[in-house]
């Protein structure tokens, strides 16, 4: 088959012409031939069943019933008139009923003549078939090799200018009578014979017109595979051109800084997920290509150490380190965390923020220059054009979701050669995702927490229970410890969030009365100096209570503080309501998250709430995330173009995607370059894919 004529523009399509076309495209993005091969049916109706009247149940399901019609008439309504048909079969009888097109239909009936009839069922008082969809028996058995039916994805403007399921089915046929049915194979002979994939042209045609349950099943298969297959075959060249072409700095020195600070200053030893972590970095850093590695851990799983060790090795061998962080709260406490780990070494650390005084910054500047700074820690601040490194051999990014594309490659040109890059992220990435989203980044897990930490207890209460929760915050401050109360934070309607937080801060005040209590209360309609002021009050412990909004998510780190509680939970997503459970649990005492809810749940806040007082397993909590949200929401995967998916569904269908990616993997480190002659397909279809960026442009 020439794949010229699936370029055809979809006018063309006999059945079609210009003002359909128009609509298709418009509608359903359908431009071409091509196009309308991968407009896959959302769902297939089953026509290998038959009922008989008496089976019929009320659930108002398609059915298909052969019977025949007894008598035929018209019926006045308050609107016009409506036909009615009366249909039956040997156990019982229905009412069909037209309220449209009675000429045509009263023409061209048959009476008493068997009849094969398909549609939704009413039931008031007898059951009736609106507008049923109608058959001749004669006919229907020629016809009955298309035993499931596709339904195809439509809107209300399509329905209202006639192009109805029947019509794509039509376009279709045409399509296929036109090409034959006839597709280039895309998939290697071998990847076909160890999966006994169906051939292209099999797949294709019964994913339109399924011969049978398992021909579909398989057709749907093949299909997902293949669009799975090619995206990670994307993804990991794009890993491998990036360990080839882009040079990295050797670091072939472990030295003093770090073998003094891991042998005499480590405050505890590693958990095994951190040694393996450090291992995989290492390993990167020797490899003579530039490190592009994404870092998770949960809250408080101690990324910041495994940092700093691999900010040593960087001055072990003659480089310079910086660290950026999204928010001056967060940058502030690395710079702290890492001072105090590295004061009894001879190491030179300064933070850059916006806010950093002139002299100070030109001091700062100067020192870089000269390479007499050895780390920097900073906001956004660090990407500007002044701030220029003697030699930059690691750049850490500190989640990283915060920073755009173009912050990071700005960190790119502060060196000749561009620096090692660690990204990361206390906001767990479901592994099926992250397959998906940062395939061309090597991926590093720290899946244990240090030992010594207690889990945090978390439990669901309803406003109802609110006494009893206020006089457990009572007992825990007692025994001096702090608390969070945090309220929702919705965008479209600040005004009524902050009178939210009002009110609860007022009926806090009321039952936690000073002087015996003192509470901060912080808030985004703050200026950032009274937030400061109010923050600090809450870190040395001057008030036992913080109220706030989510502006405490990321980031704060007191140990003292053991109880979080968040109103109105069913407000928040689960990724949210992770992260700010992680504020508590960072001492070594057993901490609480409590849950506040009115009674009125939907399913989803239900599921949320279970899965939240079930785990604190982060990456448990981001597949049900990923689940209940879809990954178009999660990390704003939409604008990444790799989940642009037609048939394949990351969460559905994980299983073919780790088999996908397992081929792909194999392929390409048995021949990067696919020249091997068995992979001529793949090689073919792979150059088509990069030059019309769409993968299902060319998959057939």
């Amino acid at each position: 088959m020439n794949s010229n004529l699936l370029q055809t523009p979809i006018d063309y399509l006999k059945g079609v012409g210009p003002s359909r076309a128009e609509l298709l495209r418009k509608e359903l993005g359908v431009r071409t031939y091509q196009d309308l091969i991968n407009l896959f049916p959302n769902r297939y109706i089953d026509k290998t069943n038959y009922y008989k009247i008496n089976q019929l149940q009320r659930n108002s399901s398609d059915v298909q019933i052969i019977g025949k019609i007894v008598h035929l008439k018209m019926v006045d309504q308050k609107r016009g008139k409506r036909l009615v048909a009366k249909f039956i079969d040997e156990t019982g009888e229905l009412e069909l009923v037209w309220f449209r097109g009675h000429k045509w239909i009263r023409e061209h009936l048959k009476i008493n003549t068997p009849y094969v009839i398909f549609g939704k069922v009413n039931y008031y008082n007898s059951y009736s078939m609106p507008h049923p969809e109608m058959e001749l028996l004669e006919e229907h058995q020629k016809n009955i090799r298309i035993a499931m039916q596709a339904i195809y994805p439509s809107t209300e403007k399509l329905s209202a200018r006639g192009i109805t399921n029947r019509v794509v089915h039509k376009m279709l046929q045409q399509l296929f009578l036109e090409t034959g049915g006839k597709f280039y194979e895309t998939l290697s002979d071998n990847i076909l014979s160890e999966l006994k994939l169906l051939p292209k042209d099999k797949a294709v045609f019964n994913i339109h017109f399924p011969e049978s349950q398992e021909l579909l099943a398989r057709a749907q298969y093949r299909l997902k595979f293949e669009e799975l297959f090619y995206t990670q075959l994307q993804l990991i060249t794009k890993n491998l051109l990036h360990k080839q072409q882009i040079k990295g700095f050797p670091f072939t020195e472990v030295g003093d800084f770090f073998n003094i600070f891991y042998q005499k200053h480590l405050p505890f030893d590693l958990t095994n997920a951190q040694k393996r972590v450090v291992k995989e970095i290492r390993s990167d850093l020797g490899s003579h290509a530039q490190m592009n590695r994404l870092l998770q851990g949960d809250v408080g799983s101690g990324k910041t150490i495994v940092a700093l060790l691999t900010m040593l090795l960087a001055l072990d061998n003659g480089f310079q380190a910086c660290l950026m962080a999204p928010t001056a709260i967060l940058a502030n406490q690395h710079y702290i965390g890492i001072q105090e780990l590295v004061k009894d070494l001879d190491i030179s650390v300064k933070l850059l923020m916006g806010s950093t005084k002139t002299k100070a910054r030109r001091i700062l500047h100067e020192e870089l220059e000269s390479g007499e700074l050895q780390i920097l820690i900073g906001t956004h601040a660090v990407l500007e054009d002044k701030v220029k490194f003697k030699n930059l051999g690691l750049a850490i990014i500190d989640e990283q979701h915060r920073f755009g594309v173009a912050q990071r490659a700005k960190l790119w040109k502060k060196n000749v050669l561009p620096p090692h890059i660690l990204v990361m992220t206390a906001t767990p990435i479901p592994r099926t995702l992250a397959m998906s989203l940062y395939g061309d980044l090597d991926i590093s897990v720290i899946d244990e927490l240090p030992p010594g930490r207690k889990a945090i207890k978390t439990v669901h209460r309803y406003d109802s229970n609110r006494l009893k929760v206020f006089q457990f915050l009572r007992e825990e401050i007692a025994k001096g410890r702090q608390v969070y109360i945090v309220y929702p934070l919705i965008q479209e309607s600040e005004a009524m969030d902050y009178k939210d937080l009002m009110d609860g801060y007022e009926s806090i005040s009321r039952s936690f009365p000073m002087p015996e209590y003192q509470i901060s209360i912080v808030h985004g309609q703050m200026k950032p100096a009274d937030k400061d002021y109010e923050m600090e009050r809450f870190v040395k412990a001057e008030t036992q209570i913080m109220v706030a909004t989510t502006v405490i998510e990321v980031g704060v780190n007191i140990p003292n503080a053991s109880t979080m509680i968040i109103e109105s939970a069913e407000r928040f997503g689960l990724s949210q309501l992770h992260q700010l459970r992680g504020r508590v649990g960072r001492g070594a005492k057993q901490s609480f998250c409590i849950l506040m809810t009115s009674h009125k749940l939907s399913n989803d806040s239900k599921t949320r709430l279970e899965t939240m007082v079930r785990t604190n397993d982060g990456f448990e909590i981001a597949e049900v995330d990923l689940k209940l949200r879809g990954p178009g929401d999660l990390m704003g995967t939409q604008q990444s173009g790799v989940l642009n998916l037609k048939i394949a569904d990351i969460i559905k269908d994980n299983d073919i995607l780790k088999i996908a990616r397992h081929y792909a993997i194999q392929i390409l480190k048995a021949d990067p370059g696919l020249q091997d002659k068995k992979h001529k397909t793949l090689a073919n279809t792979y150059s088509q894919l990069i030059k019309h960026k769409n993968i299902w442009n060319y998959i057939s």
